[in-house]
C-alpha cells in the first residue's frame, strides 16, 4: 500500500543515515585524538588501566630524576674518595721516604702538612644540593642515606617505594668538630701495635689529622719531627696503609653503588617504553583501519543521502495519478 501519511521508505532512510553519521562522527573523532579509547564512554576498562598507568608512568618520571640526582651526589663522592685516596698515597710515600737514613723528616712534615690541608679541602668540597658524604659536619655519626630507585605497584594495588642506600658513616672522611673524631677514617686512631705482624710494636694509636673535636682522637697525629724514631715512622705507615685499605674499601663500594643506580636508570627508563606501548595498545587508535572505515562511511553516506532522496520521491509520484 502506497500513503502519503506514512513514508515508511524515507523513514528506514533516515534510520540509516542517521546510524552512518553516529559511525562516522566516532570515526573523526578518533582520527582527530588519535584514540580509540579517549574517555570513560568509549571502554571504561581499558579507559581505566590506561589512566592509572599514565599516573604511574608520571611517578616512574619522578624516579628516573631521583635516580639522576642520586646517581650525581655518589659520582661526587667516588671523586672526592678517589682524589683522597691519591693524596693519602702520597703521605704513604713520604712517609716511607723519612724512614731512610739521613733524611731530614722536618721538611718532610712540611709537605704532609700540606697533604694533610688538602684532604681536608676535598672532603669539605665533596659536596652535591648541600650534602656532604665525606665530611660530617653534625655531632652524631653520619647515617643512611636513601635514593629513590624505584616505583612499585601490585596485583592488589598496593604501592611501594623502593630504595637505594649508601652507609655515609663508611665514607665519611673527616669527622665534625662538634663530635667524635671515631667518626671519621682520617680523624679516628688506629692501633699501630695491632698492625705490627711481628706483635713487638709499642708506639700505640695514630690519626691522620686533627680536626679540633670535641671528642678528640687520643693517640698521637701522624707528624714528623726531628727526634720521631724509625720504629714510629714505621708505624705510622702500617696506620696510613691500614686507613688507605678502609678508604679503597668506601671508593669500592660506592663504585658498585654508581653501576646499581647506572642499571637502575637504564631499567626505568625502559620500564616506561614499556608502559607507554602497553597503553598505546589498549587505547590507540588504527589509523589505518579508521581512514579505510571513514572512506566506507563517506560512500555509505551518499547513498543513503540518495535513498532518501528516492524514498521522499515516491509521494512526488503519486500525484501524477491525479493529473
Amino acid at each position: 500500500m502506497t500513503s502519503i501519511m506514512t513514508n515508511s521508505a524515507a523513514m528506514s532512510a533516515l534510520a540509516t543515515l542517521r546510524s552512518i553519521n553516529s559511525d562516522m562522527e566516532m570515526t573523526q573523532s578518533r582520527i582527530s585524538s588519535g584514540y580509540r579509547v579517549e574517555t570513560a564512554a568509549d571502554n571504561a576498562a581499558y579507559w581505566s588501566i590506561a589512566t592509572t598507568m599514565r599516573s604511574d608512568n608520571k611517578a616512574l618520571s619522578t624516579v628516573s630524576d631521583a635516580l639522576g640526582l642520586g646517581a650525581a651526589k655518589v659520582d661526587v663522592a667516588y671523586t672526592g674518595m678517589s682524589a683522597s685516596i691519591d693524596v693519602v698515597s702520597e703521605i704513604k710515600a713520604k712517609l716511607v721516604a723519612a724512614r731512610e737514613p739521613g733524611v731530614d723528616k722536618t721538611k718532610i712534615d712540611k709537605e704532609l702538612t700540606e697533604l694533610k690541608n688538602q684532604l681536608i679541602s676535598i672532603s669539605e668540597s665533596a659536596s652535591f644540593s648541600g650534602e656532604n658524604w665525606l665530611n660530617n659536619t653534625t655531632a652524631t655519626v653520619a647515617g643512611t642515606k636513601e635514593i629513590v630507585g624505584g616505583f612499585n605497584r601490585d596485583s592488589s594495588n598496593n604501592i611501594t617505594i623502593t630504595t637505594l642506600d649508601v652507609d655515609t658513616s663508611k665514607t665519611t672522611l673527616v669527622a665534625s668538630a662538634l663530635g667524635d673524631a671515631q667518626f671519621g677514617l682520617l680523624t679516628k686512631d688506629v692501633d699501630s701495635d695491632a698492625l705490627d705482624p711481628d706483635g713487638l710494636s709499642t708506639d700505640g694509636s695514630f690519626y691522620l689529622l686533627d680536626n679540633g673535636a670535641t671528642t678528640a682522637a687520643t693517640g698521637n697525629e701522624i707528624k714528623l719531627t726531628a727526634t720521631t724514631s724509625d720504629s714510629e715512622v714505621t708505624s705510622m705507615i702500617r696506620v696510613v696503609d691500614s686507613i688507605l685499605l678502609e678508604m679503597t674499601d668506601a671508593a669500592s663500594n660506592l663504585g658498585a653503588v654508581n653501576s646499581r643506580v647506572s642499571m637502575q636508570e637504564e631499567f626505568v627508563a625502559d620500564l616506561m617504553d614499556s608502559i607507554d606501548s602497553g597503553i598505546g595498545r589498549l587505547v590507540d587508535a588504527d589509523m589505518n583501519e579508521e581512514s579505510t572505515r571513514l572512506k566506507a562511511l563517506q560512500t555509505q553516506q551518499q547513498l543513503g543521502i540518495q535513498s532518501l532522496s528516492i524514498a521522499n520521491s515516491n509521494s512526488e509520484n503519486i500525484l501524477q495519478l491525479f493529473r
